[in-house]
């Protein structure tokens, strides 16, 4: 399985994207259709140096880049930085021509209040997305003068964590030109000595090895790579770089098997535990399996694979039980089995059965695992009991209040056992999973959709296959130290580390017993010892080394970690004082949380710098923003080097309109996908689109049809016009293809569509595109677009007719309802089983929705917002019949009598 583990790593990716741009319109490139080769010498990147200081584990990492305009004409730089989403920014600054401008952190809600124009106007949106699995992407641009120089500066700092008996670093190298002075230079101090060191990279070649530089005494590493400028070549006469792909340093430390290693230092101490040589101790584990429809195809294949290599691998001392869910529960057996070579044999045949079903009953499918659990607990079986929950999907089936859930599951456990949670791909709703597993003394992991998922299913579960201890208390005299961070773990597992930090009482303390106590293998395991201050200078005596108090800024990094972690398990009134505390540690240490912001001065050439905003994301955020950005054409990337982190995510909103004849289509971004279906009934009919009792807004339409129908073709119907209603402000808005009529607490108005127009009331503005548009802004409140399509007069059989959108529909309360708003907050579905359909050109599949097993196609509907006379091509499942199975009721309990009805 060494193959397959997976270790922790610090990524830092060298990519400065620099590219020239004009100073009025697009890249030089661009503008006068320079080639690669010609665009390079615009912007030469002179230098580019990772320096990565790790002293006892926490890591202080200085990007430095340096760039020469070498054109005649300003140009924009832009900065690109990748760095590990556990890290926290410290500094960022950029120096032009020797004025440097540096960023400040500030509270977050402070920053956006004093710098709500930079937000409201969107210049944060890219400031930093996701990037890959664990990286997170700083990105910047800035204008610099004709033969001017720019210097861009970025620190960051983490606690490297210990994962199957090694820390990483990871730095991704990928300049994308050839560098004048390039360096990555990386050293490791650790008092109680180092135990091996191992470098390697996806890009060296026999020709970069001996360029790998690596010193490795008793208790310091050093790792230098600098290749020259032709060193770097592809060929002795080519521009193009070998420098592509990831370095990687990996490395372990001598760790003592008794108290374990701990270091006083400036008021402060740190205890890092890792005795790897204890006996391992036999476990309960319940894998818990997500078979609903979404699973189907290669999902499930790679889980199916996952877990015949996992079930191999069972000590066979441990217990171990298959649970799978969709809306169903079923079990391979009741009750846990030994591992022994016939069970696993059993087991796996099961495993062959498991396919893809219908609906995702999460709690239902965490409980039957915690009663297997509960009712097998006796002397007879270990104490190690833990679930392991895998699902790709959102609760759709059973229990579906996220709250509920939490509370269901945390009362079932109550401490008795350890729940890991697995996401699979972006569709899971991680937040919960994440809670789910702090709650209840585990971990949520994301799995990536791709050709390993099965090794990251496989090598997570090999991080928690081998527990050593249980109930582990690291035990300080209270007299003497203060501000402990967590020093209570439900579990060790072989491999891994428990870092222990906090403050002495007084700055004089230089010594204190220390106790471990946990439940071991067969005896209590208990060991003691006397801790004593060393002087500096003999447990750091190279201070090339040390960078600040970096013992202080390591009990600050992981305090801060915690009390976001604590945050989302804790009562409402203890969050506030939570946040609270992380905030104030945030702002002191100049960390860039999920609670702090980073306020970015940009140099402009006007007479005010630009402010930016950069944020942390959090899980969720990463979901928004991994995605590729469809519209986004790239700039030419002509030198690279990368290492960042921080956000401003965009939130994704239901959208649901109408339009054409009639086509309903919902659009679910949170899912990547919308459902469609047709309403056919005679003309004249009025239906019910949207009715909120809270809010008093209700949303009418009639059908009209063709002037005559064509001969052997069925009737087309359209929507003809719409009313809306707003009971509590007294509009009345009447809307059709000739005329628009409002009426506001008794004042009446009349427009055509023949002219622009803005009116501006009290409570409501319209504003009319000739023969285009109407939007319909509700104040403080939501806001609809309706479109005019016009049909030539002359046209034999088709007339005009209207399309319906709803733009926010996010401010409606969660009691709306009609044809479209009961889809406004979402709706779960699951799609499976795919087959060919009627239509050669169309596959068919099965729907999973409100408890009904549908049979869907895949189509097209079109979109007609930004085209009016063309829209764009929406892909969705169609419902057929009118949306029977995915509407509530029938589509004719959506009749009203006329257009301003509202019951």
């Amino acid at each position: 399985m060494s193959a397959v583990k997976i270790m922790l790593w610090m990524y830092v990716c060298i990519c400065v994207i620099l590219t020239a741009k004009a100073q009025d319109t697009m890249t030089i490139r661009d503008q006068n259709n320079y080639s690669a080769k010609q665009s390079l010498s615009r912007i030469e990147v002179q230098s580019m140096r990772v320096d990565c200081k790790v002293a006892s584990r926490f890591a202080h990492t200085v990007m430095t880049t340096k760039a020469l305009n070498t054109a005649n004409a300003s140009q924009e730089v832009f900065f690109e930085v990748d760095l590990p989403k556990t890290a926290f920014i410290t500094n960022f600054s950029i120096e032009i021509e020797g004025r440097i401008y540096v960023s400040e952190v500030k509270e977050k809600e402070q920053a956006r209040q004093r710098y709500e124009s930079a937000v409201s106007s969107g210049q944060t949106a890219g400031l930093v997305k996701a990037s890959g699995r664990n990286m997170e992407k700083f990105s910047v641009s800035v204008n610099i003068a004709a033969q001017s120089r720019v210097t861009f500066t970025l620190t960051y700092e983490e606690l490297l964590q210990r994962r199957l008996g090694s820390y990483e670093i990871m730095i991704g190298v990928r300049p994308k030109q050839l560098v004048q002075n390039f360096e990555i230079v990386v050293d490791i101090y650790e008092p109680y000595g180092i135990a091996f060191v191992d470098v390697n990279g996806t890009f060296i070649t026999n020709e970069l090895l001996p360029l790998v530089k690596k010193t490795v005494t008793d208790k310091k590493a050093h790792v230098y790579f600098s290749p020259t400028l032709d060193q770097q070549k592809t060929c002795s006469d080519c521009v193009e770089t070998l420098i592509d792909g990831d370095f990687f340093i990996r490395y372990d430390v001598n760790h003592p098997q008794d108290i374990g290693e701990i270091q006083i230092i400036n008021g402060y101490f740190v205890h890092f535990f890792a005795p790897d040589d204890l006996p391992q101790m036999p476990k309960n584990v319940v894998f818990v399996i997500d078979r609903s429809g979404s699973m189907e195809g290669e999902k499930m294949k790679q889980t199916r694979e996952a877990l015949m290599t996992i079930l191999s691998e069972l000590h066979e001392d441990d217990y171990f039980g298959l649970v799978t869910f969709d809306n169903k529960i079923e079990s391979w057996r009741p009750f846990l089995s030994k591992a022994t070579p016939e069970n696993v044999t059993e087991a796996k045949e099961f495993v062959k059965t498991i396919q893809a079903r219908d609906m995702t009953d999460i709690n239902e499918g965490i409980l039957s695992a915690v009663d297997m659990l509960i009712s097998e607990k006796s002397h007879s079986f270990p104490d190690m009991s833990m679930i392991i929950l895998l699902t790709d999907g959102r609760p759709s089936s059973g229990q579906q209040d996220l709250s509920k859930i939490q509370e269901n599951v945390q009362n079932a456990i109550n401490g008795s056992m350890s729940l890991f949670c697995l996401g699979f791909g972006y569709d899971v709703d991680y937040s919960l999973l994440d809670t789910l597993a702090k709650q209840n003394d585990g971990l949520a992991r994301r799995v990536y959709e791709a050709s390993d998922a099965a090794l990251q299913l496989q090598g997570f579960y090999d991080e928690v296959a081998s527990p050593l201890l249980l109930e582990v208390n690291l035990n300080y005299p209270g007299n003497a130290v203060t501000d402990l961070t967590q020093s209570h773990f439900r579990q060790f597992f072989k491999g891994s580390e428990i870092v222990v930090a906090g403050r002495l009482q007084e700055l004089e303390t230089n010594i204190f017993q220390t106790e471990v106590s946990a439940n071991g293998l067969g005896d209590q395991f208990v060991v003691e010892g006397l801790v004593m201050a060393e002087e500096w200078d003999s447990v750091f005596p190279d201070q090339e080394y040390i960078f600040g108090d970096f013992t202080e800024r390591l009990w600050a990094y992981l305090t801060i970690q915690q009390l976001l972690d604590e945050r989302e398990k804790c009562s409402a009134e203890d969050k506030e004082n939570i946040t609270a505390q992380a905030l104030d540690l945030s702002l002191r240490y100049n960390f860039v949380t999920p609670v702090t912001s980073m306020v970015v001065t940009k140099p402009e050439t006007k007479d005010e710098d630009e402010k930016l905003i950069a944020d942390k994301l959090t899980e969720d955020q990463r979901e928004d923003t991994t995605q590729p950005d469809i519209d986004y054409d790239p700039p030419q990337m002509v030198g690279s080097a990368v290492l960042g982190q921080a956000v401003i995510p965009q939130k994704l909103y239901f959208s649901s309109f109408v339009d054409g004849d009639p086509h309903f289509i919902i659009e679910l971004p949170d899912q990547k996908d919308a459902l469609c279906f047709n309403i056919d009934h005679k003309p004249g009919t009025i239906f019910n689109l949207v009715r909120d009792p809270t809010t008093g807004i209700v949303v009418n339409g009639q059908i009209i049809g063709d002037k005559k129908v064509i001969p052997g073709s069925k009737m087309h119907t359209y929507f003809g016009s719409f009313g809306i209603v707003h009971e509590k402000f007294g509009i009345r808005l009447m809307v059709s293809t000739k005329e628009i009529l409002v009426s506001e607490r008794g004042k009446q108005a009349k427009f055509s569509w023949t002219n622009n127009k803005t009116l501006e009331g009290l409570h409501m503005d319209l504003q009319v595109i000739k023969d285009r548009s109407l939007t319909v802004t509700l104040r403080n409140s939501v806001k609809f677009l309706i479109i005019l399509h016009k049909i030539w007069e002359m046209h034999p059989y088709h007339q005009d007719y209207l399309g319906f959108y709803t733009l926010d529909s996010h401010l409606f309360s969660s009691s709306v309802h009609g044809l479209l708003g009961q889809f406004y907050h979402g709706v779960n579905f699951e799609v499976s089983d795919l087959f060919p359909g009627k239509d050669p050109d169309k596959q068919d599949a099965h729907m999973f929705v409100k408890g009904n097993k549908l049979t869907v196609t895949r189509g097209w509907k079109r979109d007609f917002r930004q085209d009016v006379k063309n829209g764009e091509n929406v892909p969705c499942w169609f419902i057929h019949n009118n949306g029977t199975g995915l509407l509530d009721g029938v589509h004719t309990d959506y009749i009203v009598s006329g257009l301003f009805k509202t019951i």
